[in-house]
């Protein structure tokens, strides 16, 4: 559908924009999806860090200690 769509009509599309809503309001637009973008990065980010710890939580060496090993 949009295969055909060249760089003359991408700013043909972005004038139009800036016709309909102005440049205050798309201004505006692009902020709010700049910080979501952000947000979203931040996200994965922190959801990585906490994969990574949980597999160093499981990867601890867990053989028994010395006294225990004289228990048994």
């Amino acid at each position: 559908m949009f295969n055909n769509i060249g760089p003359v009509g991408l700013i043909l599309i972005a004038v139009v924009v800036l016709v309909l809503f102005g440049k205050g309001k798309v201004s505006s637009l692009m902020g709010e999806v700049g910080k979501g973008i952000t947000s979203f990065k931040k996200g994965v980010s922190e959801g990585q860090k906490e994969v990574e710890d949980a597999t160093a939580e499981a990867a601890k060496d867990v053989t028994p200690a010395e006294k225990e090993k004289d228990k048994a």
